[in-house]
């Protein structure tokens, strides 16, 4: 196995496995609306209704979908990055103070913010196992 094989492995595996993550949570929005709108009140200090924690649930799946498929690059890793980012950033007390219980598990969305931006500089190279080439 060369390292171009290596590499694009690598990718498609950190590609998948987000993609999984935020299946997660973005099917929660559609399933458990008022956990996103506790969600979106605590962190965003944003008050949403139910039916717009589906649309944006709906809008997030085919995004997440899109971006495990490797469609259309720059846009659906970008938004990825962009959304994780927002939602990473938006946490910055718990990450300041991760010994207060339960705060350690927000250090969980760093690793992943850091393999999206990887990521998202190597999507060019990211090809096994994607829709486009």
């Amino acid at each position: 196995m060369n390292s171009n094989q290596k590499l694009e492995i690598g990718l498609a595996l950190i590609r998948l496995s987000t993609g999984i993550f935020f299946l997660v949570w973005s099917i929660e929005k559609i399933i458990f609306p008022e956990i996103t709108q506790k969600v979106f009140s605590r962190f965003y200090s944003i008050e949403i209704s139910p039916s717009l924690s589906l649309m944006v649930g709906i809008l997030q799946t085919i995004i997440v979908l899109a971006f495990m498929a490797g469609l259309l690059k720059i846009w659906t890793y970008g938004a990825i990055l962009g959304m994780h980012a927002v939602s990473t950033f938006s946490t910055y007390k718990e990450l300041l103070n991760p010994y207060e219980p339960p705060n350690h598990l927000f250090w969980a969305a760093v690793p992943v913010l850091t393999a999206l931006i990887a990521l998202f500089l190597l999507r060019k190279e990211d090809n096994l196992l994607t829709i486009s080439k």
